[in-house]
C-alpha cells in the first residue's frame, strides 16, 4: 500500500480548518443544486446528489444551506451552470486539473488563464494533462474504522480496487462509475465514511523537494480555489515531509 499524498493530507486538513467557510459552503451548495437539477431531488434516488450532500455534511455545511440548494433546483430558479474542465502546467511543469461550474464560460476561462499566466504557468487544451491522472472514486474512513487488514478486506468485498492507509486514515479507491455502489456497500461493514467523492488521482506524482517551487504552486492553487467558479483543483505532485512542514 502506497502512502497517501502529503498534498492530499494538507488539503484535507485545510478543508477542515479553513476560516473562509462561506466560500466552501457556496461551492458545496452549487454542486448540490446542479446534482438535484440533473436528476431526482431525493438523495436516495439520485447517486450524485447523495454524494454531494454527504460531502457537504462532512464539511459541516449547515442543513438549511443543503435544503435551500435542493429547493433552488426544484423551484426552477437555479442558474444554468455549465461544468468545464481546464488543464495546464503550473510552476516547474506540474500538471493541474481545474474543475469549474460556471454561468459565464468566457469569464471563467479568462480568470483561469490569468491565474496560470501570473504564476508562470501555461493553460493547455482539454486532454493536455488529464492523461496523467485516473478518474476514480475516493472514499475516506478514519483510522478508528478498523485496522488496515479489516478495511482492505471490506473494501475488496465491496468492489474497490485499492486501499492506502496513513496517519490521516484509510483511503479507498474504486472505479468512477462504481463510487455510489462501493460507498453504499462499505457502509454496511464499516459504517458511514467521512467522505466519498470523484477525484483525479495522479498516476506518477512528481515529488517537490524545493520550498520555493512549493510556495509558487500553492499560491497558484490558492488563487484558483479562491475563484467562485472553481470547484476543485488537483495536481500531479507530492510534497516531501520537510517541504510540507514549512508550508
Amino acid at each position: 500500500m502506497a502512502g497517501h499524498s502529503k498534498w492530499a493530507n494538507i488539503q484535507h486538513r485545510k478543508g477542515r480548518q479553513d476560516a473562509a467557510r462561506s466560500k466552501l459552503f457556496s461551492k458545496l451548495a452549487k454542486e448540490i443544486t446542479v446534482a438535484a437539477k440533473m436528476g431526482d431531488p431525493d438523495p436516495d434516488k439520485n447517486p450524485r446528489l447523495r454524494l454531494a450532500v454527504k460531502e457537504a455534511k462532512s464539511n459541516s455545511c449547515p442543513k438549511d444551506v443543503i435544503d435551500r440548494a435542493i429547493k433552488k433546483a426544484v423551484g426552477g430558479d437555479a442558474e444554468n451552470y455549465e461544468e468545464i474542465r481546464y488543464e495546464g502546467y503550473g510552476p516547474n511543469g506540474i500538471a493541474l486539473v481545474v474543475e469549474a461550474m460556471t454561468d459565464n464560460r468566457n469569464r471563467t476561462a479568462s480568470n483561469v488563464r490569468s491565474y496560470f499566466t501570473k504564476a508562470g504557468g501555461d493553460l493547455g487544451q482539454t486532454g493536455s494533462v488529464s492523461f496523467m491522472f485516473d478518474r476514480v472514486g475516493e472514499i475516506m474512513y478514519p483510522l478508528s474504522a478498523g485496522d488496515s487488514d479489516t478495511v482492505m478486506e471490506a473494501a475488496i468485498e465491496a468492489g474497490a480496487d485499492d486501499v492506502e492507509t496513513d496517519e490521516e486514515g484509510h483511503w479507498i479507491y474504486c472505479a468512477d462509475t462504481a463510487l455510489n455502489e462501493v460507498s453504499t456497500a462499505l457502509e454496511t461493514t464499516l459504517g458511514e465514511s467521512e467522505t466519498a467523492k470523484l477525484i483525479w488521482k495522479p498516476q506518477s506524482p512528481t515529488e517537490i523537494t524545493d520550498l520555493e517551487t512549493a510556495q509558487k504552486l500553492m499560491k497558484l492553487i490558492d488563487a484558483l480555489e479562491e475563484d467562485d467558479d472553481v470547484q476543485n483543483v488537483t495536481g500531479n505532485f507530492d510534497l516531501t515531509e520537510a517541504v510540507a512542514a514549512q508550508l
